[in-house]
């Protein structure tokens, strides 16, 4: 799978305003800047994320940690109360903490705080828990926050839709989005992959093709890292289990007109059974261009 957290990094640099309003629910917060993790000498991982924020007249540090299951080892509470000491101990801020968990059934069990109840030496750190599962999507959709949409797939999606039409929505919504286009590229290839955790690939992957967005997002730089690192597997195979399926369900889609052929006959159900995509092609060809069901079969035996 690819680097979620690189994905998430990746947004909230680019959208921390959106972050920041998002963690705390409030629109008064000015951005000074995003701290990168990777040059300062506060003991944490490369992938927290710290935005420092003035509110009001007082200045401190919003701090998200993106989780996609729970945190076992050490345990979550522990490891945040590691992370804000740090981060005090170190910028000497107010400091709003926050762990946003994203596949649905993460995060249940997090309490949002780290106790010591020793006599005389209590210790209790505090810090937000916040499930995509439980927040409304369709509110961030139409809130236009940029930096939020591509996580909205794994929100809650409207009542009585469909998790697929939900997904195509949000695709359709981030693909709308005015963007420059090198930052579109990985704002979207940022969207499909996080997709995965709740979707599976081929459909997220049948999505995207038939919006017309593959070659957008094949110039993703994101992906291009993920390619170098030797973690973009997954999202290939996705990518070609979508444009196979999207490919048979066109064929399918052009005999049904062209011959009226069923669904249920034979005929689909041996095209059904091909996963070279590159037949699946011929095919489709074949089936714009033949006169007769009967030539079509021929050229289907003839591919066998």
């Amino acid at each position: 799978m690819a680097d979620i957290d690189t994905i998430s990094k990746y947004l909230i640099q680019h959208y921390p305003d959106h972050f920041a309003s998002f963690a705390l629910a409030r629109d008064d917060i000015e951005v000074i800047e995003t701290i990168n993790t990777e040059q300062h000498t506060v003991e944490t991982r490369q992938t927290d994320s710290f935005i420092r924020v003035r509110i009001g007249d007082e200045e401190a540090l919003i701090h998200t940690e993106f989780q996609t299951t729970d945190s076992t080892t050490p345990p979550m509470p522990r490891r945040m109360a590691g992370y804000i000491g740090r981060a005090i101990e170190h910028h000497g801020l107010p400091i709003y903490s926050n762990v946003i968990y994203l596949r649905p059934n993460a995060g249940k069990t997090d309490p949002g705080f780290y106790e010591q109840a020793l006599r005389g030496y209590r210790v209790v750190i505090q810090y937000n828990v916040i499930r995509l599962i439980e927040i409304e999507g369709q509110r961030i959709l139409e809130a236009g926050h940029s930096g939020l949409i591509p996580f909205t797939p794994l929100m809650k999606p409207p009542e009585g839709m469909a998790s697929d039409a939900w997904l195509r929505q949000c695709i359709h919504t981030a693909q709308t989005r005015r963007i420059e286009r090198t930052r579109k590229s990985n704002y979207l290839a940022g969207m499909a992959v996080l997709s995965e955790l709740v979707y599976a690939p081929e459909t997220v992957s049948e999505i995207i093709i038939k919006e017309g967005l593959m070659d957008l997002i094949r110039e993703s730089s994101l992906i291009q890292y993920f390619k170098q690192e030797g973690r973009e597997e997954g999202f290939e195979q996705g990518i070609e289990q979508g444009q196979r399926k999207s490919t048979l369900e066109d064929i399918l889609e052009v005999l049904e007109i062209r011959f009226d052929l069923h669904e249920a006959d034979s005929l689909s159900d041996r095209i059904a059974t091909i996963d070279d995509l590159q037949r699946l092609k011929q095919l489709l060809r074949a089936a714009i261009q033949v006169s007769n069901l009967d030539e079509f079969e021929r050229m289907l035996d003839a591919m066998a």
